[in-house]
């Protein structure tokens, strides 16, 4: 007897239908167009005026989320760890390990961005469409852009702290935020028990709010996505699915590269542990990620697998892969940063070096706070992609397929917390011991 399919997988599917809807209606009518060149003023007309308006009522419920989602998440992971200064060796190095796989996940992405540069194979005379239909808009944001490629540590200081925090959070400036959220987090774990308690409770209460508003958007994402991509096709043509195809290969190539061979040479340097072994040990953990696409939903197979099958400690096991389900995104860090490139490159804007590094940085924070639903992502990377000057609506490129890539992300997530906790384990474990006493 088959299992009932759950509502994010119910979801999933109506996405996928409504990607599919939404590009044969966009062939069609370009088939049309060409069939009979009379077509082509109404066509736009419906595109412009029907299906782009209809669209951005998912995306603007989203915006409306960004801001208190990234605080209420940040502060709310700080102000859980307790008191700071007392974290010990277990959790110093569990933090630093899901640090440093965020941040090699993040830069792989943007290695394989610069060179392959999908978002660039669209066409020139397309993308001068896109630049002209983003009319004062996008001008307004290639100058933001252009004005941030300069660096000094006076302009360091304004981008981290600006005088203003309400001006750079109603402009969608994420970093001031971040650095916000992190400031009252860490001064909440000094609150007195019972107020940290209820401060605790009042950021899970705004969390949970954000999220609901989250779902109810989702549900419109279908017909959305249909919309919008069907308007996108009207507008520009069919080149965009061979960049999105591209993107989104390339996205899953880079996935499995961090996976299999960032996580196998960390085991190699950090552990005894074979990682043929280790990999066919956790086949399981990594096929439920995939299948269900939550951190979640994963880990009791993943704190039963990684205790019996790898030996890990139940100490460290119980402590890693909980916090590694909330706060160690590797795969959703990489996804974060490859759209906002691949959407800029799209729209022509070029990000520098600094930009870019930047750009890391953001991406391995705002992963943190992206709550633990398909799509959550969403309303974060939309808020990266204004930081940098991108248009925030370039996010309807690859809202059809961001499931599928999130199947891929979670895995990648679960599978790197799996690795920590190994490698947190071993290096609390007295040299004596050895990886051959541990259960296989």
């Amino acid at each position: 007897m088959s299992t009932p399919a759950s509502p994010s997988d119910r979801l999933a599917t109506k996405i996928m239908i409504g990607l599919g809807v939404g590009a044969a209606v966009g062939l069609l009518g370009r088939g049309a167009i060409g069939a009979i060149p009379s077509l082509e003023n109404q066509a736009l007309w419906i595109a412009g005026e029907v299906l782009e308006p209809f669209g951005q009522i998912f995306l603007r419920l989203l915006f409306f989320a960004v801001v208190p989602l990234v605080f209420g998440s940040l502060a709310l992971g700080i102000t859980q760890l307790g008191r700071l200064d007392r974290m010990g060796p277990l959790a110093t190095r569990t933090f630093a390990l899901f640090a440093l796989n965020m941040a090699v996940g993040v830069a792989l992405g943007l290695l394989f961005m610069n060179l392959i540069r999908p978002g660039a194979s669209i066409d020139e005379s397309t993308r001068t469409r896109m630049i002209a239909d983003q009319g004062a808009a996008l001008s307004q944001l290639h100058t933001t852009a252009a004005a941030s490629r300069g660096f000094s540590f006076a302009m360091a200081v304004d981008m981290f702290l600006p005088r203003n925090l309400l001006g750079a959070v109603t402009s969608f400036q994420i970093l001031p935020l971040i650095v916000f959220a992190l400031l009252v987090g860490a001064v909440g774990t000094q609150l007195p028990p019972s107020r940290r308690l209820a401060w605790q409770q009042a950021l899970e209460t705004i969390n949970e709010l954000m999220t609901r508003l989250v779902q109810w958007a989702l549900r419109l994402a279908p017909f959305a996505v249909a919309a919008l991509f069907a308007s996108a096709i009207l507008r520009y043509g069919p080149s965009l699915l061979g960049a999105l195809l591209l993107f989104a290969l390339g996205v899953a190539a880079i996935i499995a590269l961090h996976l299999f061979g960032t996580m196998s040479l960390l085991l190699r340097l950090f552990t005894r542990r074979p990682v043929g072994s280790f990999f066919r040990a956790i086949r399981v953990i990594l096929v439920t990620a995939f299948s269900t696409s939550s951190s979640n939903a994963t880990l009791p197979t993943a704190l039963h697998v990684t205790r019996e099958h790898l030996g890990v400690s139940p100490g460290t096991a119980g402590f890693v892969l909980p916090v590694g389900a909330t706060l160690n995104m590797s795969g959703t860090a990489l996804y974060e940063g490859c759209v906002v490139l691949f959407v800029a490159q799209v729209y022509g804007i070029e990000l520098a070096l600094g930009q870019q590094a930047t750009l890391l940085l953001l991406s391995v924070l705002s992963a943190v706070a992206v709550a633990g639903i398909p799509g959550g992502s969403l309303p974060l990377i939309m808020g990266l992609l204004t930081t940098f000057g991108v248009p925030a609506e370039g996010i309807a490129l690859v809202l059809g397929i961001d499931r599928l890539l999130d199947m891929a992300r979670t895995a990648l997530n679960v599978g790197a917390d799996v690795v920590t906790a190994c490698i947190v384990d071993d290096s609390l474990r007295p040299p004596s011991a050895s990886t051959s006493e541990r259960p296989q």
